[in-house]
């Protein structure tokens, strides 16, 4: 080999060895995520599976037509916060402490979302007459409840997640926290019942699982509507954190934090379908809707009188954003308007 084909030859050599130093790195990173994908799709098909409930309803709501599907159609989600953690084992008799229904429109890749007082005085079709909304889960449990909030809305429930107190916060602590703009300095007891063992203070800050719960549970401090709003913003934080591209090497903390804590109708499959909403490349966007009312005191208790034009002004949103069949009045039973007479006699 003559000093010219050497030199060459080094100078390739050296390329090689330059390009390898380049490469490898990348194929480190592509293969490490190529496993931990694979990770947590094998880790999230078997939280899926463990936490999958069906309805005995079947597949799909009765004011469906047809069973939906997360990648093509527009659904909705009912999402449960229930009022039991390890200090508190209520069993059957565990009434919902939150309801937020949830419109996912497949083509905008918008959501709205709207929370339920919790002493809403709503027909329980269960009871078979008007009553708390979240006694609904106590005299019917998941089932029962869908019906009762399909019937305030006239709108098809398609899917429910029902969580508990310990999973609320191991999911937000898995996250790393999420930020919040709290809208009002308040106290409020932790998940086990120490009072007065949170405080916030107005203003946008990071919370941690502890602190977003007593964000979302603190109500004596002014209305249901008021801690509904609040709800709402923090399961949007979850969402927004959720979503973000840093939280991806977290989703595997994530997966476990639900575990046992969660219940749900939806499949594995649908599940990553829903994931088309973080990643279609546009922001997701999210509007809260609010329902209003007064409060009402009957000879059995205290009730929250929802405001009917507002409670159809918004049926008529969430159903146009379903895009199912809107109707010009909100679709009521027989029973529901004649208890509601019998109501406003008491």
């Amino acid at each position: 080999m003559n000093m010219t084909n050497r030199s060459t030859f080094k100078k390739k050599k050296r390329r090689k060895r330059a390009l390898m130093w380049v490469l490898l790195p990348l194929l480190l990173i592509v293969t490490s995520a190529t496993v931990y994908g694979a990770f947590l799709v094998n880790k999230a098909a078997n939280v899926a599976e463990t936490s999958k409930k069906d309805l005995e309803r079947g597949e799909k709501s009765e004011k469906r037509e047809k069973a939906v599907n997360p990648k093509y159609d527009n659904i909705s989600i009912l999402f449960m916060g229930v009022d039991d953690s390890s200090t508190r084992k209520m069993g059957s008799a565990t009434r919902t402490d939150a309801l937020i229904l949830a419109t996912l429109n497949e083509k905008q890749k918008t959501v709205k979302m709207v929370s339920i007082p919790r002493d809403s005085l709503v027909y329980v079709p269960v009871e078979g007459k008007e009553d708390k909304i979240n006694h609904a889960h106590v005299f019917g449990g998941v089932e029962g409840t869908i019906e009762t909030v399909e019937e305030l809305f006239d709108v098809p429930v398609d899917y429910f997640v029902k969580m508990n107190f310990e999973a609320f916060i191991d999911v937000v602590e898995a996250l790393g926290g999420i930020e919040v703009d709290v809208p009002i300095t308040f106290s409020e007891q932790d998940s086990k019942d120490r009072k007065n063992a949170i405080h916030l203070t107005k203003g946008l800050q990071m919370l941690n699982g502890e602190e977003a719960l007593a964000l979302a549970r603190t109500r004596k401090i002014d209305s249901d509507i008021e801690r509904g709003k609040r709800q709402q913003l923090v399961l949007e934080a979850i969402i927004k954190k959720g979503s973000s591209v840093t939280s991806i090497t977290k989703y595997g903390d994530v997966i476990e934090a639900l575990g046992d804590n969660i219940t749900t109708n939806l499949r594995f499959g649908e599940i990553i379908s829903l994931h088309d909403y973080a990643t279609s490349g546009q922001k997701l966007q999210v509007q809260s809707l609010h329902l209003e009312g007064n409060d009402l005191w009957l000879p059995r208790g205290y009730y929250y009188q929802l405001n009917e034009e507002k409670l159809k002004e918004i049926s008529e949103i969430l159903r146009s954003h379903l895009e199912v069949n809107t109707v010009g009045e909100r679709a009521q039973t027989d029973a529901y308007a004649k208890t509601k007479t019998d109501s406003s006699k008491q």
